[in-house]
């Protein structure tokens, strides 16, 4: 996982959004009763502004149907106790495959790359912060496994995921985007795209004749949390960065 605008924070900051985080997760993972699977968790580490572990993919249901609101409830609770504490916004991918105890492999490199995908920060950008703090993706395989199988936990539904293509460097792949609590017939078809934050945005100069209008530049980048299989045989990642469809 990752915090959104890490980068903009002074030093002290940075440090503190650092050391909340795992009280956080272990908050969210407590409320989604995989406690025991989280106290076993393999290749836990601090990535600056998130954080990386694996668990057994036998929690991939809760991690999927329990986990994202969980987290958005913990982050509500850090907001409502401090209100002058700096606002926390996570990014979160999940994902799953085979990995080794190092957790060093493919399926870790595709978590990270779903958490560097556009969407979830432009999501973010414009979210309000005391409202939405939680944004999920997940992989075509965590979805299908979870959804398909008809194993996932809690009262989430395959609707609340809008389906997008996920391009970062060479990595190309379907995946799923989750906000907590949102329902996606309600979206704007340009939620993905970034907000227009110039000072000629209420004054728009109309193009010379003959010359196109510019398309609008893409969506910046956004936050993860990675978990992964234990004895090394499976793995899945959390928390990752991401306009797409159903």
């Amino acid at each position: 996982m990752d915090a959104r605008n890490f980068s903009a924070l002074d030093s002290k900051l940075m440090q503190q959004l650092n050391a909340d985080i795992p009280p956080l997760l272990s908050q969210a993972l407590s409320a989604s009763n995989v406690s025991a699977h989280w106290e076993r968790r393999m290749f836990g580490q601090h990535t600056g502004d998130g954080y990386v572990a694996g668990m057994d993919p036998e929690v991939l249901p809760a991690l999927v149907g329990c986990f994202p609101v969980a987290l958005r409830q913990a982050l509500a609770r850090r907001r409502a106790d401090a209100p002058a504490s700096t606002p926390l916004q996570l990014r979160v991918s999940i994902h799953v495959g085979p990995l080794p105890t190092s957790g060093l492999g493919v399926p870790m490199v595709h978590t990270h790359r779903l958490l560097d995908d556009d969407s979830l920060r432009s999501v973010l950008n414009r979210a309000n912060p005391a409202i939405t703090n939680t944004v999920v993706v997940i992989s075509q395989r965590v979805y299908e496994d979870v959804f398909e199988s008809g194993c996932v936990n809690g009262d989430v539904l395959p609707e609340q995921f809008m389906r997008r293509l996920v391009k970062v460097k060479k990595f190309q792949q379907p995946a799923f985007v989750h906000i907590p609590g949102f329902d996606w017939g309600l979206a704007d078809p340009d939620i993905f795209e970034p907000l227009d934050t110039t000072d000629t945005a209420t004054e728009q100069l109309a193009p010379a004749p003959g010359v196109p209008p510019q398309a609008a530049p893409p969506a910046p980048g956004t936050v993860n949390l990675n978990h992964h299989g234990e004895h090394g045989i499976q793995a899945y990642n959390l928390f990752g960065r991401g306009r797409g469809q159903r």
